[in-house]
């Protein structure tokens, strides 16, 4: 009976340490980084992701389709069950017990396959960029080099039947080249370097558009998914932020400056006029917030072409704002980076122009 116990309690400690890792992290991201993120993760994880990207389709979303089919066959068998005996199923202490165990479980797992990078020093701290607040005029500068920098990749980049950009080849073709972009970051910043498994379509894109995702890191399975029912502009952008979480970059903002710093160093101009464009839609956001009038004035700028791309982007996502979905997954993912510390929660992800500055004032000092 004592050794019952025993048993238990050392199960239960292992079960909820996960808690204990998180804070525990939060306090030293220098030891998580010399410890964890760039040793134990870059020694295991590239592995693992190579294991599981033997598999042409998503393993992760093979397993969470099991589950849901399975939850609903529970359901449907313990209604039929109610139906029938027309008595509640009684409450098992255990059986709760043991869903809090597994919950729990997979919290840890979670934080020590993945979570702790949340706790590391940030892309600006390993790599010698200093962020500050910018002054609108440096933000408006910034457009203004976007914007030509998109016109210019624009005319190099195919259209489809519509006028508007499309990949050079495939979109499985799209996640071959994806990595690319990364050998030749890498040379700058070794901390993006390694051998990952290639990234993934999602076959079941309804649920992806309806509740607003465009790509998705699953850590047990170090899988980057990708939504391709989106527009092709999207596409090598979203591969490339997803890659940077399979690498070990949790935070938002920092995923989305690696996808545009890997985008605008890969090879072929899809990926460049997509990594460009996207660093120009977060732009603009940020001075139209700041100074409306100067952001109408930079909207003139813009090339015929890049005009119909940003269309089509908007009118694609037009068609499912709003939705209960993705009010329900907007407040999930927002609760989430609030978990892990990102005390702006869904609005990390517009934090990308600090780091686009910062680049900038390194260029001008050059």
């Amino acid at each position: 009976m004592i050794k019952k116990w025993i048993r238990a309690i050392v199960l239960y400690a292992l079960a909820f340490s996960g808690l204990l890792w998180a804070n525990l992290a939060a306090r030293f991201p220098q030891r998580v980084e010399i410890l964890y993120s760039s040793s134990l993760y870059r020694w295991v994880i590239p592995l693992y992701s190579r294991i599981t990207g033997v598999f042409p389709f998503s393993v992760a979303e093979l397993v969470v389709v099991s589950l849901v089919v399975f939850a609903l066959y529970l359901g449907v068998r313990g209604a039929v069950k109610l139906i029938r005996t027309r008595r509640l199923p009684a409450f098992s202490l255990s059986r709760f017990g043991r869903l809090v165990l597994v919950l729990a479980g997979l919290y840890t797992a979670f934080i020590l396959m993945w979570g702790l990078n949340y706790h590391r020093l940030s892309f600006a701290e390993l790599t010698g960029k200093t962020i500050q607040p910018g002054t609108t005029q440096e933000l408006h500068d910034l457009t203004l080099d976007l914007i030509g920098r998109a016109n210019e990749l624009r005319s190099l980049v195919q259209e489809d039947q519509q006028g508007v950009m499309r990949l050079q080849g495939s979109v499985r073709d799209m996640f071959r080249r994806a990595h690319l972009g990364y050998i030749e970051a890498a040379k700058l910043y070794p901390q993006l370097g390694g051998r990952y498994g290639r990234p993934k379509g999602i076959v079941n894109t309804w649920y992806m558009n309806r509740t607003g995702i465009g790509g998705i890191y699953i850590p047990f399975t170090a899988e980057a998914n990708v939504n391709v029912a989106m527009p092709h502009i999207v596409l090598p952008f979203t591969t490339t932020h997803e890659m940077a979480h399979q690498r070990g970059f949790a935070r938002e903002d920092e995923a989305n400056y690696i996808a545009y710093l890997t985008c605008v160093l890969h090879p072929d101009p899809d990926f460049q006029y997509s990594g460009v464009l996207f660093a120009l839609i977060n732009t603009l956001r940020s001075l139209r917030s700041q100074d409306a009038e100067l952001h109408s004035q930079v909207m003139k700028e813009l090339s015929e072409g890049v005009k119909r791309d940003l269309d089509n982007w908007n009118e694609y996502w037009i068609k499912y704002q709003g939705g209960l979905l993705q009010r329900i997954s907007d407040r999930v993912n927002d609760a989430y980076l609030r978990s892990n510390r990102q005390t702006d929660g869904i609005q990390s992800y517009g934090r990308m122009a600090d780091l686009l500055l910062a680049e900038m004032r390194e260029r001008e000092n050059d």
